[in-house]
């Protein structure tokens, strides 16, 4: 499978490029019976539909004229954005989010709280530092990156 993730992220790539777009995430998973293969894609200011469809089609011509074939057996290709409250799973993920309100998971409480949501004002490689508000009052705490089971980014429904 890392294979196929290799050989459709290197055919991705220029495509992407051309519609000024960034790979975010590619998987090729079974669930059921089924096959999918999921090319997550954005760009500053966000993907559109049109988008989306035109590196589908572009992508699906390559992957067909690839020989051999990387994918032999069926399986649906899926291109879209990653979304509104995506994983920040890589560094460049990070890096973007800067100055963005994300939510954070830890694996274990600091200050008695499990999670927190706040906006990503610093990043080192060993911490990130969250600002966020705690009942009236604006607060700010320091992460260690290591406590972080999950984090992504998050709507902030006080500016909505």
């Amino acid at each position: 499978m890392s294979n196929v993730v290799e050989i459709v992220t290197g055919l991705a790539k220029p495509i992407l490029a051309k519609h000024d777009c960034y790979l975010y995430d590619l998987e090729f998973v079974k669930e059921g019976k089924s096959w999918y293969l999921r090319v997550y894609v954005d760009k500053d200011g966000g993907v559109t539909l049109e988008d989306c469809a035109d590196i589908s089609d572009e992508l699906s011509e390559a992957l067909d004229s690839t020989e051999p074939d990387p994918i032999p057996q069926a399986y649906f290709l899926e291109v879209s954005s990653p979304g509104a409250e995506r994983p920040l799973k890589k560094e460049a993920d990070y890096e973007r989010a800067i100055n963005d309100y994300i939510h954070v998971s830890l694996y274990q409480q600091i200050e008695g709280k499990k999670a927190y949501e706040g906006t990503l004002v610093e990043l080192t490689p060993d911490e990130l530092t969250l600002e966020y508000m705690d009942k009236t009052r604006q607060r700010r705490i320091k992460i260690e990156r290591k406590m972080i089971a999950q984090a992504r980014l998050a709507i902030d429904f006080s500016k909505i």
